[in-house]
């Protein structure tokens, strides 16, 4: 999916009409705070408290189980699309709506004994649809009242009617580096985006709450949003903060428990129960979304004085038969869509290796700081395939990379589908250092002989023992001839570097697979990559 696709999605953003939400639910303790009173427009009279800066409702109790009760419930009923904000706030031009940024004077739980503090943001210009931000606190639920006064503007700012606009997410700021000083690490905002940080790392790669029709199989690609959100207060000395959601869309509602653990890594726990309306058959559990326009492999296509511009370079999988795969990511020039079938899966994710300036330099960007988003499921996820879709882009604003588990078995329309996963953003996968790592790619056409080569080089690891000579490599190709296999030492890295050189088909695909062994031991990543010509 490209940038430009996320904001599309990001229009159908937004929260049920509050007679939708209250029509037979008023004692399931979640949601019975939207329209008391303290939400743009709402009765003046109704109660409202001030509290850690923000206006809060009347409190009502809350715990998953409701939240999962009124997931149920919606989709058991009709989907009603939700409302749009008021014309002037969606026509704001990207400058304009950069004159106005919340005050964290105002921030939820700001000088409470918890180390979890919450700025929130304002829907306009993309975010089209308002969400609902509750805060909880000793199983009670209250709604946080939209005010524009929770944020600044500078004199260029437009005056517009407070009323026609609202919340559209919101962002967790902790003690990351120092104490005292609280930093931002994970934000959810646009559709079921989330995305986080590990410690001393810049944002990049984006995580959803689920994929619908992805890969284009059964029609448009459909994005279900999240249209509430209850952050919890965090209690003295808690190292977990917990933000929950509610998921709505045509095909599917769904309850989300989000567990963060800021570090390196930051660690996401999510907890998950989908209801699909309809029987979804192209359907992505814990999808990622990266961007990868070049590196060493298509560096000659970009006419750019970078040397490598990518948020992630590869995505690497351990399958359920103890295998680790790593796949370099390519920007081809049409859209590509990859299954690594399996079972047992232990876990995939889509990897920023290059952490050298130099793979760069990039100043500015620092995509050498970009995270790694590792998942790992919790509970066997039975049989069905790791999808990676590889879609063309010309410029780094684009998102044109995404991977996520796509069951076997179609998820029932009525039905309930459970699934838990655990999210690593930093820079490693907790798998790493079994063997020794795919380090770096090359191709290029051989100069005296027929053929392509490709160089595969290997990281330095105990694996490899120090008999070069004892490492063997087993290159195959699905299309065309493998002529000549070579292991030599790499004086650069420490490592080991793999050639084949191959005789390629024209104009025909070819998947070419590089394994490693030592004495009939595994004892390098499994190297997958498609070769698809120029």
């Amino acid at each position: 999916m490209t940038r430009r696709g996320l904001l599309a999605a990001l229009a159908a953003l937004g929260l049920l009409p509050q007679a939708a939400w209250a029509e037979g639910e008023a004692g399931a303790g979640v949601g019975a705070g939207v329209g008391a009173g303290v939400g743009p427009g709402a009765d003046a009279a109704a109660p409202a408290t001030e509290v850690f800066g923000v206006t809060l409702g009347d409190p009502v109790p809350f715990n998953r189980e409701a939240l999962v009760a009124r997931a149920k419930a919606l989709a058991a009923a009709d989907y009603v699309a939700p409302p749009e904000i008021a014309e002037e706030w969606r026509d704001l031009t990207y400058d304009q709506f950069r004159e106005i940024w919340f005050d964290t004077r105002h921030a939820l739980y700001r000088g409470t004994e918890g180390a979890v503090v919450a700025d929130l943001f304002v829907a306009g210009l993309y975010q089209t649809h308002p969400v609902e931000v509750h805060a909880v606190e000793g199983g009670m639920a209250r709604p946080v009242a939209f005010e524009l006064r929770l944020f600044d503007t500078t004199d260029r700012f437009p005056k517009l009617d407070p009323a026609g606009t609202g919340f559209s997410g919101l962002r967790l700021l902790g003690e990351m580096e120092k104490p005292t000083v609280f930093q931002e690490y994970a934000v959810f905002q646009g559709a079921t985006y989330f995305r986080a940080i590990g410690k001393g790392q810049s944002y990049g790669l984006s995580a959803r709450g689920l994929a619908l029709r992805t890969t284009g199989a059964e029609g448009p690609e459909e994005f279900p949003l999240f249209r509430a959100y209850w952050v919890e207060a965090a209690t003295p000395g808690a190292e977990e903060a917990v933000v929950h959601a509610l998921m709505d869309g045509p095909s599917a509602s769904g309850a989300y428990t989000f567990r963060i653990r800021k570090g390196l890594p930051t660690v996401i726990e999510v907890e998950a129960s989908v209801f699909p309306r309809i029987e979804l058959k192209d359907v992505g559990i814990a999808p990622e979304t990266s961007m990868f326009l070049f590196n060493d492999l298509n560096r000659i296509r970009f006419d750019d004085f970078r040397e490598g511009v990518h948020d992630s370079d590869g995505l690497q999988i351990a399958n359920g038969a103890g295998e680790i795969l790593w796949r370099p990511l390519r920007n081809p020039d049409r859209v590509e869509i990859s299954g690594f079938y399996d079972s047992g899966l232990r876990g995939f994710g889509l990897m920023q290796r290059a952490r050298d300036p130099g793979a760069y330099l990039d100043f500015e960007a620092k995509y050498e700081r970009r995270p790694s988003l590792w998942v790992e499921p919790l509970g066997d996820w039975g049989k069905g395939r790791v999808a990676l879709m590889e879609i063309p882009a010309d410029k780094e604003i684009y998102d044109n990379i995404v991977a996520f588990w796509q069951p076997e078995a179609p998820m029932p329309a009525g039905s309930e589908q459970r699934f838990g996963y655990r999210l690593y953003w930093g820079e490693e996968a907790p798998v790493d250092g079994l063997v020794a790592q795919v380090q770096a790619t090359r191709t290029g056409e051989r100069v005296f002989e027929d053929g392509r080569i490709f160089t595969i080089d290997y990281a330095p690891h105990p694996a490899l023992g120090e008999d070069v000579g004892a490492l063997e490599a087993r290159v195959t190709t699905t299309a065309g001839e493998v002529r000549s296999v070579q292991v030599k030492p790499n004086p650069a890295t420490g490592g080991v570097r793999v050639a084949a050189t191959v005789l390629l088909p024209e104009g025909s695909p070819a998947e070419l697979r590089a394994e490693l062994w030592r004495d009939d031991v595994r004892v390098g990543e499994v190297w997958l990559y498609r070769w698809f010509g120029r």
